[in-house]
């Protein structure tokens, strides 16, 4: 779990420890964004994923009743089956005495109703943002990105698939070709996460693969362009991965490519 306080140096309660804020996220690379983020507040604050928060809280290692506030990071992750248990234990734990708790997900719906996580809907997209498919068949699916990288003139680019054990073979066959590629994925360690994310925004990759949940919360401002080597599952998670471009009013193009049998789901989205 990170951890952001400057006052926190343990102890027996939440209170005497000096927590006065519990921020959840579905992802520890969203984790880690947020403590860089609030590495220069002074308060005690509490960064960590679901799995985390809970397994420590139940070891009597985090001790969150004195908490103040409770935020919830990408809501809509959070509520879904996979954090079931683990959520219901944090918000069994946090303080009695907290605020309300402060909830975000990106600007692609309305918060979903906490006894229906699955039926959050997409009501917008960006502005600026536009939609292309390609159809290739899947032993040339890799190429056909890289082409279309080139084509569009894309600067900085991530590439969606639904298989994390694929993740470093994209990579591969895209540094063969000569374009500079990395892995994102929840199997790396702390410190390869941090230098993954690092190098893509400090644009020494051009290409960042990931899967969903890793890039849940990614804040990369300048990506012009996200590709779905994998179809997403639904409407919604196609739109949780088109906001990762046209940030701040940018021009910004997501590219779907896909085989011939799945044309009919691509049109489907559409819709």
């Amino acid at each position: 779990m990170n951890k952001v306080s400057k006052s926190y140096s343990g102890g027996n309660s939440g209170e005497k420890m000096g927590v006065e804020a519990v921020v959840v996220a579905p992802s520890r690379e969203l984790g880690m964004q947020i403590e860089e983020a609030l590495k220069k507040n002074k308060h005690a604050i509490v960064v960590g994923t679901p799995g985390r928060i809970a397994k420590l809280s139940a070891a009597g290692k985090l001790w969150t009743h004195g908490g103040r506030y409770l935020v919830l990071d990408e809501v809509d992750e959070l509520l879904s089956f996979n954090f079931r248990v683990d959520m219901h234990r944090i918000l069994q734990h946090v303080g009695r005495r907290s605020g309300p708790i402060n909830l975000s997900r990106p600007s692609v719906g309305s918060t979903p109703d906490p006894t229906k996580p699955s039926q959050a809907s997409v009501e917008s997209l960006p502005l600026f943002l536009k939609h292309y498919y390609c159809v290739a068949r899947l032993q040339h699916k890799v190429d056909t990105m890289r082409k279309c990288i080139h084509a569009l003139d894309a600067k900085v680019v991530i590439a969606f698939m639904n298989n994390t054990k694929q993740l470093k073979d994209v990579v591969f066959k895209l540094e063969a070709r000569g374009m500079k590629a990395t892995e994102l994925h929840g199997d790396l360690g702390k410190l390869a996460r941090s230098s993954t994310l690092k190098k893509f925004k400090n644009d020494e990759v051009r290409v960042l693969v990931t899967n969903e949940l890793s890039a849940r919360g990614l804040d990369v401002a300048e990506c012009d362009l996200v590709v779905n080597l994998d179809l997403p599952t639904d409407s919604s998670h196609y739109a949780h991965r088109a906001c990762r471009t046209s940030q701040l009013g940018r021009d910004g193009i997501v590219l779907t490519i896909c085989e011939e049998s799945e044309v009919f789901i691509v049109k489907k989205m559409e819709k």
